[in-house]
């Protein structure tokens, strides 16, 4: 049987603590017997592929 997982003021601000700021990424919460144990949170970073391609063809050119 599955219990109900209980949020609280304390562990609401915490996981919007952990989702503010992040543009790209995750926020995983983990649950343990009804209750939350831990919060993860992975950012990414996005870049434009226009940039990044011209920055390697650049180097190529350059013989670095």
């Amino acid at each position: 049987m599955s219990r109900a997982v209980k949020v609280d003021e304390v562990w609401g601000k915490r996981i919007l603590d952990q989702v503010e700021g992040l543009a790209f990424g995750t926020v995983q919460i983990t649950v343990h017997d009804g209750q939350i144990v831990q919060i993860d949170r992975t950012e990414r970073s996005r870049f434009e592929v226009g940039k990044w391609a011209a920055g390697v063809q650049r180097k190529e050119r350059s013989g670095r």
